[in-house]
């Protein structure tokens, strides 16, 4: 079995892959220690390592990215493509043809256009770039296209529906639409397409164990272990900045226990 191939088999519907989202070399080699069966990357978290926000990072800077987390570990590795670097099919196809050569067992690409604000292109348009995507990256790859309209202004399940049902049809192998959180919600998408469905678990949203029932096939945290990262070491900056104290050295102690550990 390939490696996209072992990736694809571990989406089951009601025993959903909990995918979380690395964001360097080291994270990744940590989460593949703790058992996770496979990583993604995460733009945002990424971006926030090079200090810059989301979709602040090159085409040639994710790939070199992606790469260093593939050689990183031995489970699979999917990677946040954004729309694909490009407004022309060409463009698309052509990431995705290096995100194959990098060694990803699958990638992402999005409907949101990333020129303007919340703007999205029409499901025709989006279903072409998919389709582009896919016949670039061939049968070894496992392709998820994303719906954006929820985190974009547009909080329309039908819409959403609309739309990954034209990506499924377009050759997507798995299909996201961040930001649908209620259980009822997931469960009319998850009935509603034919492919294996990825939620984005969010604070105040359903539990692991709800997703599951309600049909999910992955699992995953987006940005949100980076920025956990990022959020330690403020506190214990502020420690230290302010009684001057060594609280912090107790986790540091734990991380770095944990990084030796992975090997």
């Amino acid at each position: 079995m390939s490696l996209a191939e072992n990736f694809l088999s571990l989406h089951l519907p009601g025993r959903p892959l909990l995918m979380p989202n690395a964001w360097d070399a080291g994270s990744a080699k940590l989460l593949a220690s703790l058992g996770f069966s496979a990583l993604a990357t995460t733009s945002s978290g990424y971006a926030a390592t090079l200090g810059r926000l989301d979709g602040h990072v090159t085409r040639d800077e994710v790939i070199a990215h992606a790469t260093a987390l593939v050689e990183a570990v031995e489970v699979p590795v999917s990677a946040d493509l954004e729309a694909g670097f490009g407004g022309s099919i060409d463009e698309v196809a052509e990431t995705f043809r290096l995100a194959v050569a990098a060694g990803l067992a699958g990638g992402s690409i999005e409907d949101y256009t990333g020129v303007e604000k919340d703007t999205l292109y029409s499901v025709e348009e989006a279903a072409e770039r998919v389709a582009a995507a896919a016949a670039a990256a061939g049968d070894g790859f496992v392709l998820t296209a994303r719906a954006e309209n929820h985190i974009r202004g547009r909080d329309d399940l039908d819409d959403t529906i609309a739309r990954l049902q034209a990506y499924q049809e377009a050759g997507a192998d798995v299909l996201f639409a961040p930001g649908v959180i209620a259980v009822e919600d997931v469960r009319r998408l998850v009935d509603a397409v034919d492919r294996p469905v990825n939620v984005l678990l969010l604070p105040g949203g359903p539990s692991v164990p709800e997703l599951a029932e309600a049909g999910a096939a992955r699992i995953s945290v987006g940005g949100a272990f980076a920025f956990a990262a990022l959020g330690a070491a403020k506190r214990a900056a502020e420690e230290l900045l302010g009684a001057g104290t060594t609280g912090y050295t107790e986790l540091a102690a734990e991380g770095a226990k944990a990084f030796r550990n992975a090997g």
